[in-house]
């Protein structure tokens, strides 16, 4: 039997069916789509120039973009529709940053979600023997949860930003060609955003699960063990005290019964003594 097939018998696999763990590894796939969809894009529009004169028309301009969408760095040539001249056009707008640090969350995310599953699946025991362990998972998460709700609001701008600087019509505002009434310029097709708006999505979804795991690794903490603690100990105390007022209660009634029948006279050996003594003046005498 392989070492796998042994793990998977042994129940070292039963991890993943508990909350903590099984977020994890959605957080894991969640996090591959996330990056794998923004990181690996790249599409385009066409254009179409049909100038007053037919053989300095150009029906077929090819404009590429891709990931990080430094948007400004985009160039290619247009007719003028003034002779075999042609004009150089660049796209506007840069919106690599905001790509950049969601792709990197991304990836950091997911490496961070394959360790911590791997420690939960195999290393649990070690996991949960001391406080450590759980304190820096709780950390890792509540930053992470913070750095998708940032990265992925960053992104949503910057993909905001992309489909106005690759909009058809914005581009064809920029060539000088199609501001003169006797040429036709239009837009052939244009950009496929779906795998970018299906980036953000994720984006908001990893937040979501990230935020949401905050519980279940704080349950693992010592912070959670000590305010269960904490709140049991006064209803503790509480009956512990009632108790001991109680027992103090029946020992206060009894000892007072032995004092009361003490002090009803004296014992036999102080009256024994008492009597003895006017005996031994007699003898004297």
């Amino acid at each position: 039997m392989d070492p796998v097939s042994q793990l998977a018998s042994a129940g070292t696999f039963r991890a993943l069916k508990e909350p903590l763990a099984f977020l994890r590894a959605l957080e894991l796939l969640f996090a591959i789509f996330a990056f794998a969809t923004c990181g690996g894009y790249s599409g385009g529009l066409r254009l179409s120039v049909d100038c007053a004169n037919k053989t300095e028309s150009d029906l077929s301009i090819d404009v590429a973009f891709a990931y990080p969408f430094r948007l400004h760095q985009v160039t290619f040539e247009v007719p003028t529709c003034e002779g075999k001249e042609r004009q150089k056009v660049s796209l506007t707008g840069d919106s690599s940053s905001s790509a950049e640090f969601f792709v990197t969350v991304a990836v950091f995310a997911f490496l961070y979600s394959l360790a911590a599953t791997v420690v939960y699946i195999f290393f649990q025991n070690k996991y949960r023997e001391n406080n450590r362990g759980p304190l820096i998972d709780f950390i890792v998460t509540v930053v992470f949860s913070f750095l998708w709700l940032v990265g992925s609001s960053a992104w949503a701008k910057g993909l905001s930003d992309v489909k106005v600087a690759t909009d058809p019509k914005e581009v064809l505002l920029l060539m000088s060609a199609c501001k003169q009434p006797s040429n036709k310029c239009t837009a052939v097709h244009s950009p496929v955003m779906s795998s970018l708006n299906t980036s953000v999505v994720f984006g908001f979804l990893n937040f979501i699960l990230w935020a949401g795991n905050i519980w279940f690794v704080f349950k693992e903490t010592g912070w959670h063990s000590s305010s269960q603690r904490y709140l049991s100990d006064p209803m503790e105390k509480h009956s512990s005290s009632y108790n001991r007022g109680g027992y103090n209660q029946d020992s206060y009634g009894s000892s007072s019964g032995y004092n009361q029948q003490a002090s009803l006279g004296p014992s036999s050996d102080e009256f024994g003594q008492q009597s003895a003594a006017p005996a031994s003046f007699t003898n004297q005498m």
